[in-house]
C-alpha cells in the first residue's frame, strides 16, 4: 500500500474505496448479480415510464407517483453501481473527495425522497379507497405536483447538513473507506475530530423521516383495512387488497433491508464487515429491481398495456 494512503492530511483530494474487504477474490463473481439487478432495474423502470407516457388513460395520481418512484429508483441505483463495478472489474478504487460527497448526497437525498413517495402513494390509496368520490377533486394534477416538489425539497434540505458537516471535518490517518461507495458513517469515521454532531444529526434524520413516514403509512393502511372490511362483497375485498398488497410489498422491500443496515451500524453487533456491506448494497439495488415487477406485473392496467405494446410490435 502506498504511503499516500496513510499520510496525515486535513483536506483529502481523494478517498480509496476497497469494495468488499475479505471478498476481493470474489469481486468479479459478485459483480454478476449486481450487474443483473441493475440491468433489470433500468429496463423495468424505463418500461414503466414509457408505458405511462404513451397512455393518456394512465395519467393520474397513482401513476404519476409510480413514475416518481421509478425515477428515484434509477437515481439511487445509478448513484452507486457504476463506481462499484469499476472497483470490481478494473480495480479503480480512487474517488475524488468532492465526487465522494456528491455520491453521498444523491444516495441519502433520494433515499429520503423514496420514503416520501411511499407516503404519497399511501395517501393516494387512502383517498381512492376511503373517499373514492372525492379522489379526482382532492388529488388534482397541481396537488400531485406540489406533493412531488415537497418530497424532493424535503430530501434535499434534510440531507444537505450532513454533507456540509462531512465536508468541514478534518481528515487524518487514512483515506481508505472499507466500502463499495461513500456511505455517510463510513466517511465520517475517518475524521480526526469529535463527529458526534454528524452522528446525532444522522440519527435524527433516520428517526424523524422513517419514523414519521412509517407512522403515516400505518395510519393510512389501518383506515384502508377498515374500509375494505366494510365492503359488501368478497370480490371487492380481493380487488382492493390486491392493489394495496403491491404497495405494501414495495414498502417492506425498501424499509426492512435499510433499517437492518442502519441497526447493524449502530447496535455494535460484531458481524463481518463484508456482510454489512452486502446488506448496504442490497437495500439500494433490490427495491429498484423489484418495484417495476411488483407494480408492473401485479397492476392489471400496466400489465395489459405492456402486453398490448409487445403484441403490437410483434405484429
Amino acid at each position: 500500500m502506498s504511503d499516500s494512503n496513510t499520510t496525515h492530511f486535513t483536506n483529502p483530494s481523494t478517498f480509496i474505496l476497497l469494495g468488499i474487504p475479505g471478498l476481493e477474490a470474489a469481486h468479479v463473481w459478485i459483480s454478476i448479480p449486481f450487474c443483473a439487478m441493475y440491468a433489470i432495474a433500468v429496463l423495468g423502470n424505463f418500461t414503466i415510464l414509457f408505458i405511462v407516457k404513451r397512455k393518456p388513460s394512465l395519467h393520474g395520481p397513482m401513476y404519476y407517483f409510480l413514475c416518481m418512484l421509478a425515477v428515484t429508483d434509477l437515481v439511487l441505483s445509478t448513484s452507486i453501481l457504476p463506481k462499484t463495478l469499476s472497483i470490481f472489474w478494473f480495480n479503480s478504487r480512487e474517488i475524488d473527495f468532492s465526487a465522494c460527497l456528491t455520491q453521498m448526497y444523491f444516495l441519502h437525498c433520494f433515499f429520503v425522497v423514496e420514503t416520501g413517495i411511499f407516503v404519497a402513494m399511501a395517501l393516494d390509496r387512502y383517498v381512492a379507497i376511503c373517499h373514492p368520490l372525492r379522489h379526482s377533486t382532492i388529488l388534482t394534477n397541481p396537488v400531485v405536483a406540489k406533493i412531488g416538489l415537497a418530497v424532493v425539497l424535503r430530501g434535499g434540505m434534510l440531507t444537505l447538513p450532513s454533507i456540509l458537516l462531512a465536508r468541514q471535518w478534518p481528515y487524518c490517518g487514512t483515506n481508505i473507506i472499507p466500502h463499495t461507495h461513500c456511505e455517510h458513517l463510513a466517511v465520517v469515521k475517518l475524521a480526526c475530530a469529535n463527529t458526534h454532531v454528524s452522528n446525532y444529526y444522522g440519527l435524527f434524520v433516520v428517526f424523524c423521516v422513517m419514523g414519521l413516514d412509517v407512522i403515516f403509512i400505518t395510519v393510512s393502511y389501518t383506515q384502508i383495512i377498515r374500509a375494505i372490511f366494510s365492503l359488501p362483497t368478497k370480490d371487492a375485498w380481493l380487488k382492493i387488497f390486491g392493489t394495496c398488497s403491491s404497495h405494501l410489498s414495495a414498502i417492506l422491500a425498501f424499509y426492512i433491508p435499510g433499517l437492518f443496515s442502519f441497526l447493524m451500524y449502530h447496535s455494535g453487533l460484531n458481524l463481518p464487515l463484508h456482510f454489512h456491506i452486502l446488506i448496504a448494497n442490497m437495500y439500494l439495488l433490490v427495491p429498484p429491481m423489484i418495484n417495476p415487477i411488483i407494480y408492473g406485473v401485479r397492476t392489471k392496467q400496466n400489465r395489459d398495456r405492456l402486453l398490448r405494446l409487445i403484441t403490437h410490435k410483434g405484429t
